[in-house]
């Protein structure tokens, strides 16, 4: 049976900033913004915040107003990712199929390594143990059969917990849960739910999925009818398999800003990348996926004439198909890309008559995977002045 753990690092930035100036170290950490700042959210509160009702989300003008005496920062997303990167790199060590979903996140697949590592709960001890000595954050794990539990279970003992949910137990621990910590239900959904008397999981797991489909729509009614039974949800996975690869970024306030938006779709698309180079695999089709502040999401897809060869080009491709569909002044909560219809073989292509730089880039990048692999902590990238540039 297959088994999964949900990684979820607490309370991340403020974490992040604590670990950095031991002098905020016990206080209420709030990163997003600074009092005076009209238009900032709260990004990450620690846990000293969270008592006086400061959350994530939360107009920093209501902050100042909860947590007058709060320790307020604008953040440091550069460090943020190098500390994301070492705990990735420590993720690494205990599975060989990690997926990042976030900064803050990621699911550990750790089906067949009882041999090797010890049974979960072993596993989970060790994973929190090596997370805090390599890189002095703490974090919450989720573990479970498939990943929407282990996400959901995740955060069933914040901080620094672990939720151990036992073959077979899926559904019953989903029909237990209050409505308000299925994940995947927004606020409207959550207004459904009180309009229909709805207060726990079993209460929908009692509705038939004609019903829930009829009420809720037919996607979300059958989002609805699996989640609550423990079954396996489309959200994480029912993926596409071989046939795509894809990478989203899920932002902690919205982004407006073109040149930021873009900068987050350029580490999606190394991110792509170095898994093609690794898995030996080529594309030919490109997808985007724009989820705006109201949560409505649209997507686009092209096939070019050729396999995808580079960063650079894949770089390209998706900015330009970003803008054709973007529609400009609307803040982007969540934004993803991919490579569909994936083909064995290399993505390297018979070279151009005239040498363009390609087979440059793609040698450069051959490299920068293989130093990545040896040394996981290098977390080397290409920056975006270079590609700008090649």
């Amino acid at each position: 049976m297959s088994c999964f753990i949900h990684a979820d690092l607490d309370a991340f930035y403020a974490s992040v900033e604590q670990l950095d100036h031991p002098e905020y170290r016990g206080k209420p950490v709030i990163v997003g913004g600074l009092p005076g700042d009209r238009r900032s959210v709260v990004s990450t509160a620690s846990y000293e915040a969270r008592k006086f009702g400061v959350h994530s989300a939360m107009p920093i003008v209501r902050a100042c107003e909860l947590c007058p005496g709060g320790i307020y920062l604008r953040g440091d997303m550069q460090r943020y990712r190098e500390k994301s990167a070492e705990v990735m790199a420590v993720f690494s060590n205990f599975s060989p199929e990690v997926k990042q979903i976030s900064i803050d996140e990621a699911f550990l697949d750790i089906t067949g390594t009882e041999k090797l590592l010890g049974p979960p709960a072993e596993i989970a001890k060790k994973l929190k143990a090596e997370v805090r000595d390599k890189t002095g954050l703490t974090a919450s794990l989720g573990i479970a059969a498939n990943k929407y539990t282990a996400k959901i279970a995740s955060g069933m003992s914040k901080p620094d917990g672990t939720s151990i949910i036992p073959p077979g137990g899926e559904e019953a621990f989903m029909r237990s849960l209050p409505v308000s910590k299925i994940w995947g239900a927004g606020k409207k959904a959550q207004e459904q739910f009180k309009t229909y008397g709805f207060e726990t999981g079993d209460d929908i797991y009692q509705e038939s999925l004609e019903s829930l489909t009829a009420v809720f729509g037919k996607a979300f009614g059958l989002f609805l009818y699996r989640a609550v039974r423990g079954e396996a949800a489309a959200a994480f996975d029912d993926e596409r398999g071989t046939h795509s690869m894809s990478a989203e970024r899920t932002f902690p306030q919205d982004l407006y800003d073109e040149f930021n938006i873009e900068t987050e779709l350029l580490d999606i698309c190394q991110t792509i990348m170095f898994r093609l180079l690794d898995c030996r695999w080529q594309s030919r089709t490109i997808f985007i996926k724009i989820r705006y502040h109201d949560f409505s999401t649209t997507s686009a897809q092209e096939t070019l004439d050729h396999p995808v060869g580079s960063i650079n080009e894949l770089f390209e491709r998706l900015c330009d198909l970003f803008h054709r569909k973007y529609q400009r002044g609307r803040g982007i909560r969540l934004i993803g890309a991919g490579l569909a219809n994936l083909e064995t073989g290399s993505p390297a292509r018979q070279g151009d008559l005239f040498d363009t730089g390609s087979e440059k880039e793609r040698s450069l990048e051959r490299q920068i995977l293989e130093i990545n692999k040896k040394f996981p902590g290098a977390a080397l990238k290409k920056g975006r002045s270079w590609l700008a540039d090649p």
